[in-house]
């Protein structure tokens, strides 16, 4: 209101310092995006019980704060350079960004409020989405709307008369005796009449102004006003429950509420013409939502010597050299961040001014005047001073497109944005030529249009007349602190520049991997002592560094079930198995399975008995999926006899069986029954993402300090035993291959640490720190990116951008995790953190793995791009897990490329960053996708070493077929819509009843193809906490019916639907936290699956009462038996692992399938069982 009343001609700011005053609060609400507050009611969550959440009307006021008053002067038309108010564009992006991404939702507690009408329309005209703004509007209407206004939100139990008025405070199972009989507001009917006007809707205005009408009050004098509120007296609450909105109300609270008046009178007069929407909104905000034209990008290029200049004229690109652009100056962004940080500082006030030194895409894209001087800027994301992510060039041309996309819907000034390109030599390859992604950039700007983006290429002079051009003015003034000259900046220039990299001490490197791999031009022979190396060991990352990696995840051992069990006795929980942790596993009986039908998964058993590693669980997932793409299809889940059918039913539906799956409230007495193959029901605890130490110990931080992979780092490490130290350095002062020379500044940095100084050269000072340093920048240089990742970690760097990244994924209502499940290893941050904060939850998921703590960084950095460029990669997914993330890509790519297990996680590690975001990209898309061998003028296609490093880039490939959550939703969609009789009709026009749900076979021909693609399309969604659609709206609704949910021992108690609606985002979270418990992703996708079942029960309402407690689990075990008997009257895939005829036949456990949980694997394979089994009974 300030910003509106000052340009409408009052002068409210008289003074410097209220300037510098408003200028350092704009500081503060720039980061309204993520600072959690009380809202507009100022009560925090629905309870009142004093907890702040991120609020979608602050968030949009504060945005639309931001930019009332950007770049205006407070002094009016008697101001100057030092009192205009400046605010970052980035910031007002990013509030955008959040509010689009929270509407229409209003927090967390909040499905919607009606305070949500001040942001869409006046007077904060926020939202510029017409279709977003219209979308908010109904759901108000729709759900808050009664006879006397709208309701703040659902379940508002202010002022009503069931209130206790001597506490302030709810209790969460309290609200809902406050639906339907919450206050309705005669406000927001006013804030309806306004919008109306703004938008010029006539039929809306007439409608309200007609309904405020009826319900206004005349005081004693004779004035007509409306009142605060109407409430439900306590006679009529009973049958207001019954009948919403049927009983009358009484008017409450303040006679002549202020705010409800003043907006009665606004409307009034506008409506009536007296005054003109333009008097009301001098900045002319209301416009937000028009069309805006289509935006010219302005882009350009500039060499940083003389040389590239010509190199870039061989490919026909003009480009000028940074000289030539004169007198315009062209510096990094963070001289700007300098620049600005002068700004609002006032000593006399204690006033510190910015302190942020983030500047984006969007401000950079300016050009700027100080002293009479042009400056450009180059973007962050070219900054070679920044984490290793630059020197990746590939990567820079895929964030160079996204950032043209992200100035399409972004740009909001004057003027055309201009971007700044410096090409440098590390652009350049070494047979001097531009890198072949940032080739085809250019190229393509030089073309006109780069993804839907007009791009047009130029030269700087060119483009001063139509770029937006924004004055430093507060710069120049004489204030204190403030004032800064050119030389200023040459000044703070030379303090930043630092060198490209530490003085070198190591050997220049002649060879990368081995003698074998590229060699650079050598000018003597190789010494004595490398050929000796040579022959005793070819490690390279493959040696000591990469025995350092322990992502390690799940394992059938007997030791993961034990360390579960113990787990479970420590933390109170009841075993889910037969056998105590101190009994042994049973044994496997080989006698009732064919030898020759699982010889690779009796192997890989035997493989997770010795191993935890990640590398062996990838091999066990490609074994089984071997092993079910060979099993011959003989039975397609269901017999065609309808006499075997009837058989098969009447032994799967006893009535203990459907007995057990519920439980009274607080009745556990239920017992597992006997399978009907007179198999005990024994599902294995043991998880398959549970690390465990030698000791088989897991659940504490302390198991991950010492796993198997690090023991076998002494192995290696004794190589050097007989080794003396001189020897060794002497050695290292000698080799010229990248892989000695790490593997030996390794082995000093394992038995030495980091501070030891080797004194290499004669010289002190020259830590193993400083060595390692040195080769972080080599391998930098030859792209040698495992190494980089190790070096990286070792040294503790991080991401610049890290904390910023985490908090676009956490104001965007996402949860992070990291490291692999269970907790306390998986680290969950729910709210944004400082960056040394981050780094060190990261290390402690992590443990002694460096690469796997550096590359959640980059997942996580990579995970913020793909949220504010594609959101709706992240439909449906509210935790972020990245431990599970890295698992998921890994065995992704080791299926793709068919490598043996003890490569898969390497071959990962050796992705350049930019082949990394995009096999992250192709795994959230649900894309198949796959990975070629990429030939470099430096690497000999023949040679396997060099496929290791750097030789892998991920390729799109068309898939004919999606299996998994989505197409059970399209299943369930299609059966709903048989009820249709007529062409055209919808689809829930009538209910479908049991008898309907029957699934034909006529896809049965399919099975070959598909074969492990629905087992991997739930380790998938699994991994991705990927959701189907409403699905946690239709949990709630299956909660509301039955006593409870019970998820793998873990209870989602029906007072949840009392204290939270359907919609409410808490409710999903409390949802997502119990699924979160289940380790196994695919056993965690049966539990999403089997809700989905459930969910159509209650929607078709074939019963009114669910009973007591339902167990989810026992639900899915139970609709495995069901299968398995199934599969044994068909002689289906199951009898060679799981069932048989035989009426003695004893499972094995664990399961030679490789089925977890105790699930069979062909039933995770299934894509009809787990919606079958229910639908029988």
């Amino acid at each position: 209101m300030l910003a509106q009343m000052t340009a409408s001609g009052l002068q409210i700011i008289f003074t410097i310092d209220e300037v510098d005053f408003i200028q350092n609060l704009v500081f503060y609400i720039e980061n309204a995006y993520r600072i959690p507050d009380y809202g507009i009611w100022e009560r925090g969550d629905k309870c009142n019980h004093g907890l702040p959440e991120l609020n979608a009307s602050s968030i949009g006021m504060a945005k639309a704060a931001l930019e009332a008053i950007n770049e205006l002067d407070l002094f009016g038309a008697r101001g100057g350079a030092a009192s205009v108010i400046h605010c970052k564009s980035d910031k007002i992006a990013q509030c955008a960004a959040i509010l689009h991404s929270m509407l229409p939702r209003e927090s967390t507690s909040k499905e919607i409020d009606a305070g949500l009408l001040g942001i869409i329309s006046f007077p904060g005209f926020a939202c510029d989405d017409e279709s977003l703004c219209s979308i908010t509007r109904t759901q108000i209407i729709d759900k808050l709307q009664g006879r006397y206004g709208c309701c703040r939100f659902l379940r508002d139990g202010y002022k009503t008369v069931k209130e206790d008025p001597t506490r302030l405070y709810y209790e969460p199972a309290e609200l809902k005796v406050f639906e339907n009989i919450e206050c309705e507001w005669p406000l927001f009917w006013c804030y309806l009449i306004l919008d109306g006007i703004f938008r010029g809707n006539k039929e809306q205005v007439d409608e309200y102004s007609e309904a405020l009408d009826e319900i206004m009050v005349r005081l004693d004098d004779g004035t007509r006003v409306v009142p605060e509120f109407y409430y439900v007296p306590a006679d009529k609450v009973d049958l207001e429950y019954k009948n919403p909105h049927s009983q009358d109300r009484l008017p409450g609270g303040k006679t002549q509420p202020m705010w409800t008046n003043s907006l009665h009178i606004l409307s009034s007069l506008l409506r009536e013409g007296f005054i003109a929407p333009g008097e009301v909104d001098p900045l002319n905000r209301r416009i937000a939502t028009e069309p805006k034209p289509d935006l010219v990008v302005q882009v350009c290029l500039l060499a940083e010597d003389v040389e590239i200049v010509h190199r870039m004229a061989e490919h026909g690109i003009e480009v000028e050299h940074i000289s030539a652009v004169e007198p315009i100056r062209v510096y990094h962004a963070r001289v700007l961040s300098y620049l600005n940080s002068r700004l609002g500082v006032n000593d006399k006030m204690g006033l510190s001014g910015n302190v942020s030194s983030d500047h984006g895409l969007l401000s950079t894209s300016k050009l700027y005047t100080l002293h009479g001087h042009t400056m450009a800027f180059v973007p962050q994301f070219l900054d070679q001073h920044q984490f290793y992510l630059a020197l990746d060039n590939d990567l820079l041309a895929d964030i160079c497109k996204s950032d043209l996309a992200y100035l399409r819907y972004n740009w909001r000034e004057l003027g055309r944005p201009t971007i700044t390109v410096t090409i440098t030599s590390n652009m350049i390859d070494h047979g001097g030529f531009l890198q072949p992604a940032m080739l085809n950039v250019i190229n393509k700007m030089k073309n006109g249009y780069i993804n839907g983006v007009q791009v047009t290429l130029g030269k700087m002079s060119e483009f001063i007349n139509t770029s937006c051009i924004k004055k430093l003015s507060f710069l120049e003034t004489t204030t204190a602190g403030q004032r800064v000259d050119i030389s200023d900046i040459t000044s703070y220039l030379h303090s930043i520049l630092s060198p490209a990299g530490p003085k070198s001490f190591l050997p220049a490197v002649k060879q990368v991997f081995s003698e074998e791999s590229f060699s650079l031009p050598a000018t003597e022979a190789p010494s004595k002592i490398e050929k000796e190396q040579k022959r005793k060991r070819r490690s390279s990352v493959h040696g000591i560094i990469s025995r350092t990696r322990s992502i390690d995840v799940d394992n059938l051992s007997q030791e993961s079930h034990v360390a579960i069990e113990k787990q479970n006795v420590a933390t109170g929980r009841r075993s889910k198995t037969e056998f105590s942790p101190a009994t042994t596993m049973p044994p496997i009986v080989e006698t009732h399975l064919p030898r020759t039908s699982t010889p690779n998964l009796l192997e890989g058993v035997s493989r997770f008995k010795r191993s935890a590693s990640l590398l062996t669980f990838i091999q066990a997932v490609e074994e089984s999926k071997e092993y079910l793409a060979k099993t011959p299809p003989r039975a397609i889940l269901r017999t065609t006899d309808p006499a075997e059918e009837n058989a098969a039913a009447q032994v799967i539906i006893p009535s203990e069986r459907r007995r057990s799956w519920t439980e009274g409230p607080l009745s556990p007495r239920h017992e597992k029954k006997p399978t009907p193959l007179g198999v005990p029901q024994r599902k294995i605890s043991g998880s398959f993402h549970l690390l465990t130490d030698m000791a088989g110990s897991s659940g504490g931080i302390a198991s991950m300090t010492k796993t198997p992979s690090w023991v076998e780092d002494k192995e290696l490490i004794g190589m050097y035993k007989d080794v003396e130290i001189e020897d060794l350095l002497k050695q290292l002062t000698e080799v010229t291959s990248l892989r000695d020379q790490a593997d030996i500044v390794h082995y000093l940095y394992a038995v030495k640490g980091l501070e030891w100084d080797t004194k290499i050269g004669g010289k002190t000072g020259v830590t193993v720190k400083y060595l390692i340093e040195e080769l972080y920048y080599k391998s930098a240089q030859f792209k040698v990116w495992s190494l980089v990742r190790h070096t990286a970690g070792i040294l503790g760097k991080q991401v610049e951008q890290l904390a910023h990244a985490l908090t676009d994924l956490l104001v965007r209502q996402k949860q992070v995790s990291v490291g692999l499940p269970p907790e306390p290893r998986e680290k969950t941050i729910t709210a944004p953190l400082p960056p040394r904060e981050i780094t060190k939850i990261i290390r402690e998921a992590c443990g002694d793995d460096k690469s796997s703590a550096v590359l959640t960084q980059e997942i996580l950095v990579y995970l913020a791009m793909f949220i504010r460029t594609e959101p709706k990669l992240f439909h449906e997914m509210l935790r972020l897990r990245v431990g599970l993330i890295i698992q998921v890509m890994t065995t992704e790519l080791a299926r793709t490329i068919n490598c043996p297990a003890g490569e898969a996680y390497e071959h990962l590690m050796t992705l350049s960053p930019y082949e990394l975001k995009d096999l992250l990209y192709h795994i959230l898309s649900s894309k198949e996708f796959g990975v070629s061998p990429t030939q470099s003028s430096h690497h000999k296609s023949s040679n396997a070493s060099a496929l290791m490093e750097r030789q892998l880039s991920i390729v799109s490939h068309r898939k004919s077929k999606v299996f998994g959550v989505d197409e059970l939703q399209q299943q369930v969609s299609g059966l709903s819509s048989r009820g249709s009789s007529k062409p055209g009709s919808r689809a829930t026009s009538r209910r479908m009843t049991l008898s309907e749900v029957i699934l034909d076979d006529e896809n049965a021909d399919d099975y070959e193809d598909r074969a492990g693609q629905w087992l991997r399309r739930r380790r998938l969604d699994g991994a991705l906490n990927r959701a189907p659609s409403d699905f946690y709206t239709k949990v709630w609704k299956v909660l509301e019916r039955c006593q409870g949910l019970s998820i793998d021992g873990h209870l989602l108690s029906q007072n949840l639907t009392r204290e939270m609606t359907p919609h409410e985002f808490k409710f999903a979270l409390r949802v997502e936290s119990v699924l979160n418990l289940i380790p196994q992703p695919e056993y965690r996708q049966l539990m999403v699956e089997a809700l989905m079942v459930l969910s159509l029960v209650v929607e078709n309402d074939w019963l009114k009462n669910l009973g007591g407690t339902i167990r989810v689990d026992r639900l899915v075990i139970d609709a495995n038996e069901i299968f398995l008997v199934d599969q044994g009257l068909c002689e289906g895939d199951a009898t060679l692992c799981c069932t048989s005829k035989e009426p003695n036949f004893y499972r094995p456990y664990p399961l030679r399938c490789g089925g977890i949980a105790g699930v069979c694997l062909h039933f995770y394979d299934s894509a009809r069982a787990v919606v079958t089994a229910p639908w029988r009974i």
